[in-house]
């Protein structure tokens, strides 16, 4: 393997960290509805646990309520059910064809539990971050042991790798950030 594509597998993955992060922190309740609250939600669907985005059009109507419309109405009672189940401490009000989810404001203890979920997930994130730097630099060292690179690519490419590590941290104190001021403000 050359230095470029460990430096890419290096960023490749700190990408995808960023965006597992990006994603955690969508189902958070900032208390204002969003479908990212529910869409990963999984019903029993014929058996199967399906994603409850694979199964309804997720809507939000108002900024405190989330609208849920299946395709199929016959599975109504299975997303009521799910939700239900979830900890997501919303009642789903069946109303037709639809489900209706009201998004209960925050509390501030609630608020801080939140933040604290928060900066937990960040700091899974900064950790695997760090995994991912030093299982590259152990790599490219490898590499130059074996005489594949340089000692002077080895020290471009741990540069490198200390760069993007740097850059990603950054990055995820940013989303933590804003994600812990948007439950607080809310």
């Amino acid at each position: 393997m050359s230095l470029a594509k460990a430096i890419a597998d290096n960023d490749g993955k700190m990408k995808k960290t960023l965006e597992f992060l990006h994603e955690e922190l969508r189902g958070v309740r900032t208390g204002r509805a969003s479908t990212g609250l529910i869409e990963h939600l999984r019903v029993e669907y014929y058996g199967n646990p399906t994603p409850l985005k694979s199964l309804a059009s997720l809507t939000v109507p108002q900024a405190d309520q989330i609208l849920i419309k299946p395709f199929d109405p016959a599975c109504i009672k299975d997303i009521e059910k799910a939700i239900k189940n979830s900890d997501l401490s919303m009642t789903p009000m069946v109303d037709g064809k639809m489900i209706r989810l009201s998004v209960p404001p925050l509390s501030g203890e609630r608020r801080k539990a939140l933040v604290g979920q928060v900066k937990q997930n960040g700091e899974h994130a900064k950790v695997t971050v760090r995994n991912t730097r030093r299982d590259t630099i152990k790599h490219l060292e490898e590499l130059e042991k074996a005489g594949t690179i340089t000692e002077d690519e080895l020290d471009k490419g741990k540069k490198q790798v200390e760069a993007a590590t740097k850059e990603s941290v950054d990055k995820i104190d940013g989303q933590v950030k804003l994600k812990s001021d948007e439950i607080m403000s809310t």
